[in-house]
């Protein structure tokens, strides 16, 4: 199996979750089941992710002075995540507060912290770790000038930059999205993104084709939109292809769209279509919604076979 080579630009969050029947109306007070505490942060998610199915990573995150930070950092360690990039600043780690409902729908307040101390100076001083770099993985809970910054400079050393845009966006920047090659928006993301009402819940093969072809138009010419327990819409500039997804028991949908991302950085540099990454992806995902936690809920690449799709 050939290695990969990836970096990851991004939070590191420590999460604090509480499962409960239900999430609380506002104003409500309920009884929850069960609660843990545990490294996360979209950015800390995918690098972690990457690691454990098969690839190598680096991240670039900040994270505080505090116990959060020193934790979150040995965590990724445990990995093989190359974790030199991931410095600390005085203050706080970022953290993120979880509520998860049994049926596996979350509802998560971020409170940013350190990951709002990575700058574009910083990524510059750094640009060392992007000079290999097949992949470049980037989300939004960062200074979205940082994210910038990491999507030039991964452009400059001839990486493909994927983009989860969450926390969903009103809108992003056309010099932001035409250095990504591939954008990876879920549901509401893909939704506000393209600024489309009047539409289900969940989306159809129809309406997800016609929101991502809208988005194509801002300046991105792959976008996958990730549909949760549907499995996943690949659109290219001239085809589309839908990835069903497998059934499986939901308890907690924290860290999938994380895992996918991951999964499908991994695949992709591991020599797969677009297409079988994104079914690579997709398995990888739905088996961490069927555990609790962010980082725990990623997969080995063992339990997914190394052969992929």
């Amino acid at each position: 199996m050939q290695r990969s080579n990836i970096v990851v630009v991004g939070s590191l969050n420590m999460d604090i979750v509480a499962v409960a029947p239900r999430l609380p109306r506002p104003g409500e007070t309920l009884t929850g089941s069960s609660y843990l505490n545990e490294s996360g942060g979209k950015g800390a998610n995918q690098a972690y992710a990457v690691a454990k199915l098969g690839g190598t990573v680096a991240m670039l995150g900040r994270v505080g002075d505090d116990d959060h930070g020193r934790r979150m950092r040995a965590n990724l360690a445990t990995v093989n995540c190359d974790v030199s990039g991931v410095r600390t600043v005085d203050g706080s780690s970022g953290v993120a507060v979880i509520y998860v409902a049994e049926s596996g729908e979350n509802s998560i307040v971020v409170v940013p912290g350190a990951n709002h101390r990575l700058t574009p100076k910083d990524l510059e001083t750094d640009s060392h770790y992007f000079e290999n770099a097949g992949f470049v993985l980037l989300q939004l809970e960062s200074p979205l000038e940082t994210v910038i910054a990491a999507a030039h400079i991964g452009k400059r050393h001839s990486a493909r930059v994927i983009l989860d845009p969450a926390p969903a966006p009103i809108s992003l920047p056309r010099e932001l999205l035409e250095a990504v090659d591939i954008l990876t928006p879920n549901e509401t993301e893909a939704r506000q993104l393209a600024q489309v009402r009047g539409v289900s819940d969940s989306l159809t093969v129809e309406e997800a084709r016609a929101i991502a072809a809208r988005l194509q138009t801002q300046g991105v010419g792959t976008i996958v939109v990730k549909l949760g327990r549907q499995g996943c819409l690949l659109a290219e500039p001239h085809a589309s292809t839908w990835v069903d997804a497998p059934r499986v028991n939901a308890v907690d949908t924290t860290a999938a769209g994380d895992v996918f991302n991951g999964a499908l950085a991994v695949a992709s540099a591991e020599g797969a279509t677009l297409t079988d990454a994104c079914r690579f992806a997709v398995r990888a995902a739905s088996l961490s919604a069927t555990r609790v936690g962010a980082q725990r809920s990623v997969p080995d690449r063992s339990e997914l076979g190394n052969a992929l799709p």
